[in-house]
């Protein structure tokens, strides 16, 4: 190999590194511009302390959705009915609190071991008799709602507990909340290294010394930065530090284990999986038990934010949960998505309510706004993919 050739290939290995991945960073860079917009105008109110818990708060419901939702639609599924789980969930553990006076712990186990259970009926019908996800979940939607409308007789639960009503409304309190965020970079710089030291060990390719630094400054900036401005108010949100939780163990799941390996493998190519040895049928029933598992944990986290189950709790999350899958880098064809854009769509879907709301924008013009972005969102989608065949 003469000289030329290896600097064409060390420079094309050093575009390889910094090479964007166009949809990621657009949503990145199009969530930037809004907290711009929103701030510029409202006077700064958007970015004030107060208002980024409010809006932190309103996205945690969405954002823990959206975390089982990616791994469903990688696999090539949909689940609408995570929206009436939602209700649903939280009246059977508003009942249990409140009408039969249950210690608030043991209704949030029983309560996600409901929603467990839940999954696994729905995962059956998918998985070993062949009914679709779409048709399934449909009518789980139905089904649930009506349960919820039953066992509340149509009126609203209240009367829960401070202790149930803490996981919704508590906070961190501020020098925990620095601890975990110090203690947040340092493990993520001990996993860089540590990435770094294997892949070497084994031969592979290593991003430069640089840009790994840079990543580590970069993570820390951020986190001390959203430290800092919760702390100004009155410390992290729970429900925010619950998602936060679920996402770095759902991430885990997603890219460092067989399981995840295998779910993006049945979304890529059903039938090369199939023929690769993996079970489809048991790894369709665990998705689905895992989806809805987190619908029960965002049931209780609304239920105990408002106060109180109502018979509407949770209408239409599931396309808010699609919708900010689907803005974050996850494909509707299977295969591809991160729970990490799942999060950063949630966090636009919150960002587009919460400034339209501040600036008192009327409720049709929100949803329309809304809409576009989807529609966007999934063109860009295919607009990818063709430019990555061609490519």
């Amino acid at each position: 190999m003469n000289t030329n050739t290896t600097q064409s290939l060390e420079k094309k290995q050093k575009i390889q590194w910094i090479k964007f991945d166009l949809r990621a960073y657009t949503m990145i860079a199009a969530l930037v511009l809004i907290w711009i917009l929103f701030t510029f105008l409202s006077g700064g109110s958007f970015i004030e302390p107060r208002n980024l818990s409010n809006l932190f708060n309103q996205m945690s419901v969405t954002s823990v959705l959206a975390v089982g939702m990616v791994l469903i639609i990688v696999a090539g599924h949909i689940d609408l009915s995570v929206g009436s789980l939602v209700g649903l969930t939280g009246g059977v553990a508003a009942i249990l609190n409140s009408t039969y006076d249950w210690n608030a712990v043991v209704v949030f186990i029983v309560t996600i071991a409901f929603g467990a259970l839940i999954g696994l009926w729905q995962g059956w019908w998918v998985a070993y008799r062949a009914v679709p996800a779409f048709i399934v979940t449909l009518g789980g939607m139905l089904i649930f709602r009506g349960l919820l409308l039953g066992i509340s007789n149509s009126q609203t639960i209240s009367g829960l507990s401070d202790g149930f009503k803490l996981v919704g409304t508590g906070y961190v309190p501020a020098g925990w909340g620095l601890l975990i965020g110090i203690l947040a970079i340092g493990v993520f710089a001990l996993l860089l290294v540590m990435k770094r030291v294997s892949r070497k060990k084994f031969g592979f390719d290593i991003e430069p010394m640089v840009l790994s630094l840079f990543k580590i400054v970069l993570v820390s900036i951020i986190v001390l930065t959203f430290v800092l401005a919760m702390n100004s108010y009155k410390g992290i949100p729970i429900p925010i530090f619950v998602v936060i939780f679920l996402a770095v163990i759902f991430t885990f799941i997603a890219k460092n284990t067989v399981y995840g390996r295998q779910i993006y493998a049945i979304g890529g190519n059903p039938e090369a999986a199939r023929l690769s040895g993996i079970n489809i049928k048991r790894r369709t029933v665990m998705l689905f038990v895992l989806g809805n598992t987190l619908a029960a944990i965002a049931g209780i986290l609304l239920t105990a934010r408002v106060g109180s189950a109502t018979v509407n709790a949770g209408n239409m999350y599931e396309l808010d949960a699609i919708a900010a899958a689907v803005i974050g880098g996850t494909s509707l064809l299977g295969g591809a998505g991160t729970i990490s854009g799942a999060i950063i769509g949630a966090l636009v879907m919150a960002s587009l309510d919460n400034g339209m709301s501040l600036m008192s924008v009327e409720t049709f013009w929100q949803y329309i706004v809304k809409g576009g972005i989807l529609i966007l969102a999934v063109w860009m989608d295919i607009y990818s993919r063709q430019r990555k065949n061609k490519g």
